[in-house]
C-alpha cells in the first residue's frame, strides 16, 4: 500500500524544499508542494508520498521540513495499490520553455511543433524543470543557442535535464554532468537513455575538484544550478576550470542572495552579464576573465562544509 502524508507549510518552506537536492531520506518519498490559496505566502501544502506506511521517524523527518506546522496534526491518506509516483505528478503541467518541452509520465498529449520534448519524472533527484531555477536555466540556455560551445559541464545535474538541453543545443560539444549524489547520477543515466541523450558523460563528484573534471577542463560553458551557499564556496574551483571568456550560468539562489554570489565570482575575475529574475529566484549569466583564473591559495573541499549560509 502507498500512503500520502500532508502538512501545511509556507511559501518560503515550499521553495526551500523544492530547491533542495537531498533530503536525507532512505528510501526517499516523493515530496510535492502546492499553493492552496492564490498569492498567499503562508498558505501552502506539503504532500509526501511513501511506498509503505511511514513510521514515526519518517513523519518526524517530514515535519522537520516545515517548522511553521509545528502545531499541526499530519494527515495520512491511504492510496491503495495505485501508482503513487504518477499520482504525485498528476498536477504537474507540461513546461514549454523556448525550444524545450518538459513533461512527466502522467502527461500523454503531443508536444508543440518545433520543440524537443523531455520526459523527466519527479523522484529521487531535483530538477524536473518546474522550479523557477531550472526553468530559468532552460530559458538562459535557449537564449544562448546561436553561440558555439565545445566543452560544457553541468555541476550538480540532479535529473540531468540541463545537460540534456545543452546536448540538444550543441550536438558537437562534449557535455559532462556531475553530482555529489550517486543516486542523482543513476537517475540521470536512466533519464539519458529514456530521452535519447546518451552522449552525456556522467561523473560522481564533490564540487569541481575531481580529477576527471579537471582533466577535461577548461570548459567554455559552465552550468551550476545548486544553492547560494555552495555556489559561493565553489567560486574559485568553478572559475579555475573555466576557459578565458567562458560563459557561466548560475542558479539556485534567491534574489536576496544575488549580490553575495556575484561578489564571490567577481573576486575570481568573472563579470555579471545578465540576470533573469523569476519570482524570488534569480538566474545569473557571467563571463569569465580574459585570462584563465588561477586560485591564489589551495582549494580545500572541506571548507565547503558550512554551506547553510545566512545570506
Amino acid at each position: 500500500m502507498s500512503w500520502k502524508l500532508t502538512l501545511p507549510c509556507t511559501r518560503a518552506e515550499a521553495e526551500a524544499i523544492d530547491a533542495a537536492e537531498d533530503y536525507g531520506f532512505d528510501p526517499a518519498p516523493v515530496l510535492m508542494t502546492t499553493e492552496t490559496v492564490e498569492d498567499d505566502t503562508e498558505t501552502w501544502r506539503l504532500d509526501a508520498y511513501f511506498e509503505g506506511w511511514p513510521d514515526e521517524q519518517a513523519v518526524a523527518a517530514i515535519a522537520a521540513l516545515v517548522p511553521s506546522a509545528a502545531n499541526a496534526v499530519p494527515t495520512l491518506t491511504e492510496l491503495g495499490d495505485e501508482d503513487w509516483v504518477t499520482m504525485s505528478q498528476a498536477g504537474l503541467e507540461p513546461l514549454h520553455v523556448g525550444r524545450f518541452f518538459v513533461h512527466t509520465a502522467a502527461w500523454d498529449g503531443d508536444h508543440p511543433a518545433g520543440t524537443r520534448p523531455f520526459l523527466i519524472d519527479a523522484g529521487r533527484a531535483f530538477g524536473t524543470g518546474h522550479h523557477e531555477t531550472t526553468s530559468g536555466c532552460l530559458a538562459m540556455l535557449d537564449s544562448l543557442a546561436d553561440r558555439s560551445f565545445a566543452n560544457v559541464i553541468d555541476l550538480g545535474t540532479g535529473t540531468g535535464l540541463l545537460a540534456f538541453a545543452a546536448r540538444e543545443l550543441w550536438p558537437q560539444a562534449r557535455v559532462i554532468a556531475t553530482d555529489i549524489d550517486p543516486v542523482a547520477i543513476d537517475v540521470t543515466a536512466a533519464n539519458a537513455a529514456l530521452n535519447r541523450s546518451e552522449r552525456v558523460e556522467l561523473i560522481v563528484a564533490d564540487g569541481a575538484l575531481a580529477q576527471a573534471i579537471t582533466d577535461a577542463a577548461p570548459y567554455d560553458l559552465l552550468i551550476a544550478n545548486i544553492l547560494a551557499g555552495p555556489l559561493i564556496s565553489m567560486a574559485p574551483e568553478v572559475a579555475a576550470i573555466a576557459a578565458p571568456g567562458a560563459t557561466i550560468v548560475l542558479a539556485g539562489l534567491l534574489e536576496t542572495q544575488r549580490d553575495a554570489v556575484v561578489a564571490a565570482y567577481a573576486a575570481c575575475g568573472t563579470v555579471l552579464e545578465e540576470v533573469d529574475r523569476r519570482g524570488d529566484w534569480s538566474v545569473l549569466r557571467l563571463t569569465a576573465g580574459r585570462e584563465r583564473y588561477i586560485p591564489t591559495a589551495p582549494i580545500d573541499p572541506k571548507g565547503r562544509d558550512g554551506w547553510a549560509l545566512d545570506l
